[in-house]
This record gives structure tokens, sequence and C-alpha cells, in this order.
């Protein structure tokens, strides 16, 4: 069963690739993307990680608070998003 990690306070520069490359040393990755801007494109510094279930605790531990790129990251199993109504 695949889990999402929510991977906060990433560097501006942080590819996609980049950051499936910081987890696979912890876990076995099966996507990793990195949500940009709507409007510029840009990256907003945060991601979603998805991951073998047995993992996750793993790959919390050895990544949470990891100085990335000049950064501290936070990592935490992502919770399910709310529906946002539309007015």
């Amino acid at each position: 069963m695949v889990k999402t990690l929510y991977v906060g306070n990433l560097p501006y520069n942080c590819s996609e690739e980049d950051l499936r490359n910081l987890f696979s040393d912890y876990c076995e990755v099966s996507s990793a993307k990195i949500i940009a801007d709507r409007e510029t494109g840009r990256s907003r510094g945060f991601g979603f990680v998805e991951v073998e279930s047995d993992d996750i605790s793993a790959a919390i531990e050895a990544t949470d608070g990891k100085e990335f790129g000049g950064r501290n990251l936070r990592v935490n199993e992502a919770k399910e998003r709310k529906q946002r109504s539309r007015y």
C-alpha cells in the first residue's frame, strides 16, 4: 500500500528528481511532486512523495529536520485534503 508524505520548507530550486533521490535512500519511492504556483510556475516550497507504507516511519525519521539545500525540511504523513466550497 502506498502512503503520501508532505515535504515542506524545500529550497525553491529543488527539482522533483532531487526530491525523489533524497527519499530513495530511505524508502521505495513511487512518485515525487513539487507544488508550483499556478500563475508564475515557481515552486511554492513544498511537495509530496508517495512511498511504500512499510517504509513511511523510517523515511520521516530520517528526513524530518534534515538540512537540505540550506533549509531544514519538515516531513510528515500527508493529511487528506478537505473539499473546498466553490462559493
